[in-house]
C-alpha cells in the first residue's frame, strides 16, 4: 500500500519543521517548543544552557578575531603607499560585512542564552514545591539563588560586551561609506584623524569580549561542562 504524495509531504514538513526547532533555527516564538522537543530527546535544560553559553562563547571569539581582522585592513589602508584602492576599498568593505554577520551571530546567541536559562530557572522554580523533605527543598532552592545569581554576572558580561559592537561597526561604516565615494591620496590621509580614536573603541571591545568569555568559562565549569 503505497502512501498518499499529500501524506508524504505532511510527514516531511513535520520532520523539517522539527529538525529546525531542535537546531535552534525558527523565530524566537517558537523557541520554547524547540527547548521542550531537544528536551523529550534527552537533552535536558541544564545541558541546552551550557550548549548555548558555548555557543555563544564560540561565536564571541570568532567576532572578536573578525574585528580585529577589519582594523587591521583599516590600518593598512591608512599606511596605503601606492597601487589599486578600488581593490584596497572592496577588502575592506568585505572585512566589514563580515563583521557584521559575526556581531549579529553574538547577538542571537546572547538571545537564546536567556531563552534557555529563563525556561530552565522557571521550572526549577515550580519544582521546588514538589519536595516533602523541606531540607532537600532549601538546599536546592539555594542552588538555584547561586545559579541565577551566576547566570546574572554572565549574562551581564555577555551583554556589556555587545553593546560596544555597535559603535565600532558604525564607525567602520562612516570610513568604508566615505571612501566609497573618495578613493584618492586625500581621503586615504584623512584615515589618520578618526583611526586612533576606533583603536582604542576596538581595544575596548576586545578587553570586554575576553572578560564574556572568561564568564563563560567559569559558569560552564560550575554547571559541569567543563572539559
Amino acid at each position: 500500500m503505497h502512501t498518499p504524495p499529500a501524506s508524504r509531504s505532511l510527514f516531511f514538513m513535520t520532520l523539517l519543521s522539527c529538525l529546525l526547532l531542535v537546531g535552534g533555527l525558527l523565530p524566537a516564538g517558537c523557541s520554547s517548543t524547540g527547548i521542550a522537543i531537544r528536551e523529550k530527546l534527552g537533552t535536558p535544560k541544564r545541558e541546552q544552557l551550557v550548549d548555548r553559553v558555548e555557543e555563544t562563547r564560540e561565536a564571541q571569539e570568532d567576532a572578536k578575531t573578525q574585528f580585529a581582522s577589519t582594523l587591521e585592513e583599516l590600518q593598512a589602508l591608512a599606511g596605503f603607499d601606492g597601487g589599486e584602492l578600488e581593490s584596497a576599498y572592496k577588502r575592506l568593505d568585505g572585512q566589514l560585512g563580515r563583521a557584521e554577520d559575526r556581531a549579529e551571530r553574538v547577538r542571537e546567541k546572547i538571545r537564546s542564552v536567556d531563552r534557555v536559562a529563563t525556561a530552565l530557572f522557571n521550572e526549577w522554580e515550580d519544582e521546588l514545591d514538589e519536595y516533602a523533605t523541606e531540607s532537600l527543598r532549601n538546599a536546592s532552592a539555594r542552588q538555584l539563588d547561586e545559579t541565577k545569581q551566576r547566570f546574572g554576572d554572565l549574562l551581564f558580561a555577555m551583554r556589556k560586551a555587545e553593546s560596544k559592537m555597535a559603535p565600532v561597526l558604525a564607525a567602520f561604516g562612516d570610513q568604508v561609506l566615505f571612501l566609497k565615494h573618495n578613493l584618492n591620496a586625500r581621503a586615504i590621509a584623512s584615515l589618520d584623524s578618526t583611526l586612533g580614536e576606533l583603536e582604542d573603541e576596538i581595544a575596548v571591545l576586545i578587553r570586554d569580549m575576553e572578560a564574556s568569555i572568561a564568564e563563560a568559562n567559569a559558569f560552564i565549569d560550575e554547571m559541569g561542562g567543563g572539559v
